[in-house]
């Protein structure tokens, strides 16, 4: 963020330079609280020509993407990639990189609608680019990403990260803090900074409400939440270092997330001996309690080829910032740090995941949030103690045996589900004249229980609407019946109950988010059955 000492106010006067709208301040120069974010300029073209960012010959990347409430989503599935550029205008994106085999890629989409360039960014991880773009109009939902109606055979819908919108305002600010850099938070003034990122030379700061220029100000930074970066990221650097020299694994990228971090290491696995032996290693160091020095370098300095890096940013100016672990390690980085690694305090390696191919992901946790997880632990152990009636050495045998007789409550009810919807289906066909239209409701049931239902009456003459779930709020429903009918129906069905399915051969089913236009949804039916009616 701006240059604070340890959370103390700094006077600070503000100046016109860089105030590219209401809402944004630009400060000079960059403090080491705010991590580079690479936002590429767009090479020169001619005037009234679009840029293009490669040349001939290219392939378009595979590209999935999602829509949330004040952001929309792109993901460009390009493993290893390298020259990274991405444009980003207000109803335009250009994307171009090249693989680790030299292939060459660009995408060119015209956006379904406005975005604001200013707060729109991206992310490279060694599996894909990820770039999020805020929506002019927030809380407007897109039907596509593209402009014109038509999917290019590249595009796809990322359904694994698509949801409903209801209560879902915190979970977009999760990812997006996940997607940005880490970075300070604090007040200029009174005014909250919402958020710090780095274009060229210059750290932005996106804060609440415009500020004067000229004003004097009193800068005060979130040293909490500086104090955990800091943790973290001289932790990743021991782990990084010590996982090289005692094994030979190198580090191929890393995240810093909000409760847990991940090293991604060039191993296809690493034993449990391995994990306890690097735990024991890194913990050693911290109670030696060694130096960590920040350097800056001339950029033409020979030293900087003897350093660990990944290069620097395109856009980089002036020194080179080298951050050294006395005796451990010297790797070039940008990132706040503590001063000696007693000031980690303890790490914890909380074991490995799969990566991606021939990769292995280290999760773990450095010094404060390593006594958060034994106070959130020992919190739920108590809770345990309390619900199950037993010592915590018994907990995992007291769930086993609920789950057990969870599993036997539940095969039963869907047993006698399906009797009943066998039982339902055969009361309506029981009665002289049955009607043209069925509709039931009922809060217990599946798709399963609805598709019984159907299948017992028959759709080829009665229309056929079930809902299952909250009366007023989220459920299922199947609409079943004539294929015609169900097919003009169904989508007018699922825009009157807030919801989205799909349906083929005579049926329409999906989730609904508004079940009490149910109603809304009878009326529409009965409607289309009075203009079918001979009589009508």
């Amino acid at each position: 963020m701006c240059p604070c000492i340890e959370g103390r106010p700094q006077p600070h006067r503000l100046t016109d330079e860089g105030r590219a709208s209401p809402g944004l301040l630009q400060a000079n120069p960059v403090s080491p609280g705010a991590p580079p974010a690479p936002v590429p300029a767009e090479p020169p073209a001619a005037p009234g020509k679009r840029p293009r960012l490669c040349s001939f010959p290219r392939q378009p990347a595979k590209t999935l993407w999602y829509d949330r409430p004040r952001y929309v989503y792109l993901e460009f599935c390009v493993e290893d990639s390298r020259d990274v550029k991405v444009v980003i205008e207000d109803q335009r994106l250009a994307f171009s990189c090249k693989n680790a085999d030299g292939v060459e890629f660009y995408n060119e989409i015209n956006l379904y609608a406005r975005v604001n360039s200013k707060d729109s960014r991206e992310k490279r991880s060694d599996r894909s680019i990820t770039c999020f773009m805020r929506k002019w109009k927030e809380k407007v939902a897109w039907p596509r990403i593209t402009k014109e109606n038509i999917k290019p055979a590249w595009l796809s819908v990322d359904f694994d990260n698509w949801r409903d919108w209801e209560g879902d305002e915190e979970v977009e600010r999760a990812m997006v803090e996940q997607y940005a850099e880490p970075d300070d938070r604090g007040l200029i003034g009174d005014v909250p900074v919402l958020r710090v990122t780095r274009r060229g030379p210059e750290a932005v700061h996106f804060v609440q409400a415009s500020l004067e220029p000229g004003t004097e100000v009193l800068l005060s930074l979130d040293w909490e939440r500086r104090f955990d970066h800091m943790q973290q990221h001289s932790g990743q650097h021991l782990i990084t270092a010590i996982a090289e020299q005692m094994f030979g694994f190198k580090t191929t990228s890393w995240e810093l997330g909000r409760q847990r971090s991940v090293i991604e290491l060039d191993t296809p696995s690493l034993t449990a001996e391995q994990t306890e032996a690097l735990e024991r290693s890194v913990n050693e160091k911290i109670r030696e309690r060694v130096p960590v020095v920040v350097r800056e370098l001339a950029a033409d300095d020979p030293e900087i080829e003897t350093v660990r890096s990944r290069g620097l940013p395109d856009d980089h100016a002036g020194p080179v910032r080298v951050v050294d672990i006395e005796g451990i390690d010297s790797n070039m980085c940008c990132g706040t740090h503590v001063s000696n690694l007693s000031d980690l305090q303890v790490i914890k390696l909380l074991g490995t995941e799969k990566g991606k191919k021939n990769k292995t992901n280290l999760v773990f946790l450095a010094g404060n949030r390593v006594l958060k997880s034994i106070e959130q632990s020992h919190s739920t152990e108590k809770a345990l103690t309390s619900l199950l009636k037993n010592g915590p050495g018994e907990h995992v045998e007291a769930v086993k045996r609920l789950q057990s007789s969870v599993k036997l409550l539940q095969k039963n009810n869907l047993n006698l589900l399906r009797d009943m919807a066998v039982l339902i289906a055969r009361d309506f066909k029981s009665k002289p004249v049955p009607s043209q239209l069925f509709v039931l409701h009922r809060k217990e049931g599946d798709s399963e229980f609805m598709n019984i239902i159907a299948n017992e009456i028959g759709t080829e003459e009665t229309l056929l609407f079930l809902t299952v779930g909250d009366e007023k709020e989220a459920g299922l429903f199947l609409l079943a019946g004539p294929g015609e009918a169900v097919e003009n129906l169904g989508p007018r069905v699922a825009e009157l109950l807030g919801g989205k399915g799909a349906g083929k051969r005579g049926r329409f089913q999906g989730k609904a988010t508004k079940m009490s236009r149910r109603g809304e949804v009878q009326a529409l039916l009965q409607e289309f059955i009075s203009h079918r009616s001979p009589e009508a």
